[in-house]
């Protein structure tokens, strides 16, 4: 194969994985857009049926004062969900400063069925200062593929730790689960473009576009991994910069597991 077709193979797939990568962030998108209803499900309902109380005792005015205040606490619910979501929804073409920790939350949110079907052991470490420029849609994006992938590989049961720290001018974000593992066969291969161990269930694409997206951040994402019998596991690390920092830090799987 000549030095043109090669090239322009080179620049068909990488055409491709950006079409794929804008595609994934629209899915996943519409996902949190979907857990979002099901967030304010609860909430609309109870303004219902404060209303419907409110329409039964219209001539009592301490009544409706009650039922007012209640739906005002309801209405404040909703605002707050749709508040602190929607803008992760909508992918911003330039990075902004962000508060990770609501990032974080609201990828939770996205696969939080999945967490309470399979009851899973949920440990969050976020501290509440946690603010980085990045590209909302995007990052959204990637912590959500590390956590479908981390559920995945979980039984019943499990754990996942999802832990933020700023240390030394650069944000760590950890990603941790105590499943099945990675063989050591195939750690050098989890980034590689349509490399997968899910048969059937998956692409091989979201940790490729996932390493693709914290580079443009100037960041890194790293993987450690465990297949010892009561040991077993997974951690992920994305590592971003903020103005002035750099990003040394090291961590054990057994660390974030113990």
């Amino acid at each position: 194969m000549g030095e043109t077709q090669t090239d322009d193979l080179q620049s068909k797939l990488g055409l491709t994985t950006e079409a794929l990568r804008k595609a994934d962030e629209r899915a996943t998108a519409g996902r949190l857009a979907l857990e979002l209803m099901h967030d304010i499900r609860n909430p609309l309902e109870a303004l219902r049926n404060l209303n419907y109380l409110t329409s039964l005792r219209a001539n009592d005015p301490e009544e409706v004062r009650r039922y007012a205040r209640l739906a005002d606490e309801q209405i404040a619910i909703v605002t707050e969900i749709a508040n602190s979501t929607l803008d992760f929804a909508r992918a911003s073409q330039r990075p902004k400063p962000v508060s990770l920790v609501l990032l974080a939350e609201a990828a939770l949110r996205i696969h939080q069925r999945t967490i309470e079907e399979k009851k899973i052991h949920l440990v969050k470490d976020l501290p509440e200062d946690v603010v980085a420029p990045v590209n909302t849609g995007e990052m959204l994006q990637v912590i959500s593929n590390l956590l479908t992938n981390a559920l995945d590989a979980l039984p019943p049961a499990g754990t996942i730790y999802v832990r933020l720290r700023k240390r030394k001018g650069a944000i760590h974000l950890l990603i941790a689960d105590n499943g099945h593992g990675i063989p050591r066969e195939h750690e050098g291969a989890i980034f590689r473009p349509f490399f997968t161990t899910k048969q059937d269930r998956g692409t091989g694409l979201s940790l490729a576009l996932s390493q693709k997206i914290v580079g443009r951040h100037q960041g890194t994402i790293k993987m450690r991994s465990s297949v010892r019998p009561g040991k077993s596991g997974t951690l992920f690390k994305i590592s971003l910069p903020v103005p002035g920092g750099h990003l040394p830090l090291s961590i054990s799987l057994n660390d974030c597991l113990a």
